[in-house]
This record gives structure tokens, sequence and C-alpha cells, in this order.
């Protein structure tokens, strides 16, 4: 699968900002990375840009840190799926979510919620 134009990371922890911005960038088409430190912010940053005109500025792969001050990655999962955004655009949005905790895709509470796949944080 192909990387889309912009990737959203919402993560809060700096290092982990950093690796994950120097491994996208690296990638032969590097796409433009933007970082939110909590979900709220994220929200906002996903909303702004899916809603401007160029149609590469709505960030298609969002990288979500689980454990997140201010708006956690549960709630921010619960908030993309009231986001006012045109469903077509809201369900092309693959969310990978990135954690320490153990948990798997499909189950409780990320089962009705819309997870692509679970990453396990080193």
């Amino acid at each position: 699968m192909p990387l889309p134009p912009a990737v959203l990371l919402i993560e809060d922890n700096s290092t982990a900002n950093f690796l994950t911005k120097r491994l996208l960038q690296a990638l032969p088409a590097p796409p433009e990375v933007l970082v939110a430190a909590n979900g709220r912010a994220g929200l906002a940053l996903l909303q702004a840009r899916c809603q401007q005109a160029a149609p590469d500025s709505c960030p298609m792969l969002v990288l979500l840190d689980m454990n997140l001050p201010v708006m956690n990655g549960l709630e921010f999962l619960e908030a993309l799926v009231r986001l006012p955004l045109p469903a077509t655009q809201r369900l092309g949005i693959v969310v990978v979510v990135l954690t320490t905790a153990l948990l798997e895709r499909g189950s409780p509470p990320l089962s009705e919620l819309p997870v692509a796949d679970v990453l396990q944080k080193p």
C-alpha cells in the first residue's frame, strides 16, 4: 500500500515522534508528517486539514498513540466517527494504533472503532 501524501502522527513522546518522522522521511516518496501531542490537537488538525480545498491536504493515515494527555487515543477514535466530514472522506482515513498495552485489533474497546491495525511499541 503506498503512503498517502500526508500522515498524522498523534504522539506525546518527542523521541518517538523524532524516530517515526525520520523513518517516514527516509521512504522513496516521503509523506508530509503532521504531529499532534494529544488527541484533541490531532482531531483539530485533522478537521482543519480535511476541510481544505486541496485533496492531498487531508492526512489519510493516522498513527495514534493510546496513552495521551488531554484526549487519549480511545477518546480520539470515538470523536473521529462523529467528525463532520463527508462520510467517504472519513471512512477513507486509516488509523493504526501504536501502544505499549496488550491490545489487539477487533478486541474491546477497539472492536467498534475505526482501527485498521494495532502495532506494539517497544
